[in-house]
């Protein structure tokens, strides 16, 4: 067995939209690419039924195909796939060094660039009722799945500014809207509370939580508990949204790359360049307001980008930003 480190050009960490799309064009710019998956290859789109609203799908597509398209479009143009999981990470603190990153615990690596497009998870309550009906009426996206169930009758559970901006979004699509808080108020903004209230087809019931997701095969009800009285109430409804947050997939940057309160990684202006440099964040894990598979594929595109500029200018010795 060789003790050689192989040297990569461009890493790219992760596999959603984001991943494939700077494979793509990173690809195409000779830099010949490399990815690791990650435990979901594809991202959260695997776990998504339909996909709509991504531009060139004018009759849809279920997300685990579209990510197959996605991962047979990078690699036709070089792109190498690999299933693994990236442990840790050694990133260089100057212009032209080499980083250093370490795959399932054991396989070492030196990469010239870094893209990395690892995604954000979507807290979920963790009922079994809830987890067996993913993609059978339990959705953590309004916005994308909001649609298939117009003029029906939904619930959501959250109580910050996204849940109160989805709830109402859901209010102009749906027939009924059910908004559980689990406290006896509401942690969004006045302005969003005020919004939800006024809203006449969209109901809060505080104090309460989700006892268990009705139905079988898709969601066919909600059993909820009162959590100051113990009293128990179903409602039928056609679609869970769980709005409760989302945990950006960074814990193995912390100590190195710059983030925020919430763990995103922050980049640099209208670009994907993090503090450090030769290394690029793309996606749901630098994207905390948009979170669509359209908008972490345009900072793919974005990371490639900027990834190809920054071997170019060490390349011809320019200088170089961070």
């Amino acid at each position: 067995m060789s003790d050689t480190i192989e040297r990569i050009k461009c890493l790219i960490i992760g596999s959603g939209p984001a991943g494939y799309t700077a494979a793509i064009y990173a690809a195409r710019a000779d830099l010949k690419p490399v990815m690791y998956t990650g435990m979901e290859p594809g991202g959260q789109l695997t776990t998504t039924t339909e996909v709509d609203n991504f531009p060139g799908y004018p009759e849809g597509i279920d997300g685990p195909t579209m990510m197959v398209q996605l991962q047979q479009q990078a690699e036709r143009f070089g792109t190498e796939v690999r299933i693994g999981m990236v442990t840790a990470v050694e990133f260089s603190k100057i212009v032209g060094g080499i980083h250093k990153v370490t795959v399932d615990n054991t396989t070492q690596i030196e990469a010239e660039t870094v893209i990395i497009s690892t995604g954000a998870t979507a807290k979920y309550l963790g009922l079994p009722s809830e987890q067996k009906l993913r993609g059978g009426g339990v959705s953590a996206c309004a916005v994308c799945d909001g649609f298939f169930y117009k003029n029906q009758d939904v619930a959501i559970v959250g109580a910050g500014d996204t849940a109160a901006e989805e709830a109402t979004y859901l209010s102009n699509i749906c027939s009924n809207v059910t908004m559980l808080v689990r406290k006896d108020h509401m942690r969004a903004s006045k302005a969003m509370q005020h919004r939800v209230n006024n809203t006449s087809n969209l109901k809060v019931l505080y104090n309460t939580e989700v006892d268990e997701v009705l139905g079988d095969q898709v969601v066919e009800g909600l059993r909820m508990v009162n959590n100051q009285t113990g009293d128990k109430t179903e409602i039928e409804i056609t679609g869970l949204f769980i709005a409760i947050g989302h945990k950006p997939n960074t814990d193995i940057f912390k100590g190195q790359l710059d983030m925020d309160e919430t763990g995103y990684l922050i980049t640099e202006g209208k670009s994907t360049r993090t503090n450090l440099p030769g290394v690029f964040a793309s996606g749901d894990v630098q994207d905390k307001e948009y979170r669509q598979a359209v908008t972490a594929a345009g900072t793919g595109c974005m990371a490639a980008l900027d990834a190809e500029r920054y071997l170019a200018t060490i390349e011809t010795g320019e200088e170089v930003s961070a």
